[in-house]
Formats: C-alpha cells, sequence, structure tokens
C-alpha cells in the first residue's frame, strides 16, 4: 500500500462511427479525447476508518461501507477490490471530472477507469489496459444496462481502435491526423434508456433495424480504411451517410440535425451525431484553416460549449 498520494487520470471519448450498431455486433471507432478527463486521488487515512470516496463535481462524500445503494463509484471499487482480493483500505478517494455528464463522451467510463487505476495502484498492483477495462465494463453495466463495451475500451486504452463486441480490441493507425470539432448540445443524452428504446424497436421490427445496422457497420469499415490510408477527405461524407442512418434509427433530435446542418455549412467536410444521440455532442471534421469558421457558425447556434481536437 503506498504511503503517499496515488493519482490516476483517465481521457474522455467520442464515437466517430457505428454507434447502436456497435451493441448488435457491427464495428466502430473510437477516439480519446485528451482536452477533458477525469481523475482520481487516493492517500491514507486513520486506521479504522475504511475507504472514504469523496466526488467533488458532485458534492458527495460517503465511506464504502454506507455508499448509497447501486452507487456507481462504491461499485467500481468493490469491484477492484474484490478482483485484487484485498481488503478495503484505510484511505480517501477524491474524483474530480472536466468530461460533461450525460454527453456521450464516456463520464462515466473514465471517472471509473481513473478510480479503478487509482486504487490498484495504491494498493501496489496497477493494472494493464485491458485489465482495467474489462473491470469498468463490470461497472458500465450500472450506467447503461447493455453497454457496448467500447468506452471503457478507448478511455482504458487511450488511443483510437476499431472495437466489435466480443473481439480483441484493434488499435486504429491514423496515418493522416484530423481536426474535430465537438459541440455539446447541453442537453443530456441517458445512453441506457435510449439503446434501450432502439433495443425495444428493433424487437418489433427487427429485419428493419438488422438492415440499418448493416449499413452503419458498412460504413464504419470504409471509414477504417480511410483513416488507415490516409484519406481524410472520403471522413466526411462518411459522417453525413452515419449521421442520416442514425436520424432513421430515431435517436438524433432537431437540435442535432441544426448543428449538424450549421457545420456543414460553415465549411466542415462532415458532421453527425457522435454517441446515444437525442441530447449530448455531435462532432464535424473540419480542416485546419476553417475551424475557427465553423467553430463560430456552431457557437452562434447555440452550443453549449465547443472542443477542438487533433486525432492523430
Amino acid at each position: 500500500m503506498s504511503s503517499v498520494p496515488v493519482r490516476s487520470s483517465a481521457p474522455g471519448k467520442v464515437i466517430l462511427f457505428g454507434e447502436h450498431a456497435v451493441v448488435y455486433g457491427q464495428p466502430a471507432i473510437a477516439v480519446p479525447i485528451t482536452q477533458v478527463k477525469a481523475t482520481a486521488t487516493i492517500e491514507s487515512a486513520p486506521g479504522g476508518s475504511g475507504l472514504t470516496i469523496v466526488a467533488s463535481d458532485l458534492d458527495e462524500r460517503f465511506t464504502l461501507a454506507k455508499a448509497p445503494q447501486n452507487d456507481p463509484l462504491a461499485a467500481t471499487a468493490q469491484v477492484t477490490l474484490t478482483h485484487l482480493a484485498i481488503p478495503e483500505p484505510d484511505a480517501i478517494l477524491t474524483i474530480q471530472s472536466t468530461i460533461p455528464i450525460a454527453s456521450g463522451m464516456g463520464s462515466g467510463a473514465a471517472v471509473s477507469t481513473a478510480l479503478v487505476c487509482a486504487l490498484a495502484k495504491f494498493l501496489g498492483q496497477p493494472l494493464e489496459p485491458k485489465e482495467a477495462s474489462e473491470l469498468v465494463y463490470e461497472v458500465e453495466k450500472i450506467h447503461h444496462g447493455t453497454p457496448s463495451g467500447i468506452d471503457n475500451t478507448v478511455v482504458a486504452y487511450e488511443k483510437p481502435i476499431y472495437f466489435v463486441r466480443g473481439k480483441p480490441v484493434e488499435r486504429l493507425t491514423v496515418s493522416k491526423p484530423f481536426t474535430l470539432l465537438i459541440a455539446d448540445t447541453g442537453n443530456p443524452s441517458p445512453t441506457g434508456k435510449i439503446v434501450g428504446r432502439v433495443r425495444r424497436n428493433r424487437e418489433r421490427e427487427p429485419a428493419h433495424y438488422d438492415a440499418l445496422f448493416d449499413q452503419i457497420g458498412d460504413v464504419a469499415d470504409e471509414a477504417r480504411r480511410a483513416i488507415e490510408s490516409g484519406d481524410v477527405e472520403a471522413l466526411g461524407p462518411l459522417m453525413d451517410e452515419n449521421h442520416e442512418l442514425l436520424i432513421e434509427l430515431g435517436v438524433s433530435s432537431s437540435f442535432l440535425d441544426d448543428l449538424v446542418e450549421t457545420a456543414r455549412l460553415a465549411g466542415a467536410l462532415g458532421a453527425k451525431l457522435s454517441g446515444a444521440g437525442q441530447g449530448g455532442n455531435m462532432i464535424a471534421l473540419v480542416e485546419d484553416d476553417f475551424a475557427d469558421q465553423v467553430a463560430e457558425a456552431l457557437r452562434d447556434a447555440d452550443a453549449a460549449r465547443l472542443i477542438q481536437t487533433k486525432v492523430s
């Protein structure tokens, strides 16, 4: 057990291609967003005090023994202790995050990953990304019900990935870096509810929804080829196509559609919603010379927050 404070952090993420279809075995592409992150800091506490969890951003403080029922932070700590087969330590674990909650940027997975890695490191058993990802996936089930596993994977590995549920993670080779603008609608995107709604719709119309999932998967595969060959220009139309398919799935919103159209008219090469939809974020592929122009247009269209990132 460490005698000095230990800290771990984990980035946010966005899904470039393949959301929703990835739950049904289709491929998806996701990238980490390092401009926002979750950080967990853990330090020793007096003997017999147990593990105290402090969620600074939520103004919460509780001991593991008296944690609220189904609390994801407590669940993450307990899953980690069980996995390591180590008793609850006397320590204070503080969580902070700059990742918007319920925005499609992997806030829950990042917080859990930072917590898992900090606690394991504090206990003298640091985890490899694969191990951390598997532990966080168990907690993701609390957040999202039937998660695909993509959030915990891209956040834990902190690399662009090509992901197919149930198959080994493949790191994506980005031959030519490209720039994304991420625009937050300011409206929450309740992933579990939206994923559940899509699942119920698919149960009613399996042929229709499976055909949409197949098309989304085909777009993700085309995007992978474009990214690995350095054909950035081809990504824009593929993003546009993916967004239209997500509209047909019923997971977009008028505000997301407006932001997507605003970005395109301002000079973006392509744009789409990212994540579960209904609220959360949209992403736009931009040339560096036009990034400021597109960003200004998105602000004028009432985007709540903007992040510019380079994918490499």
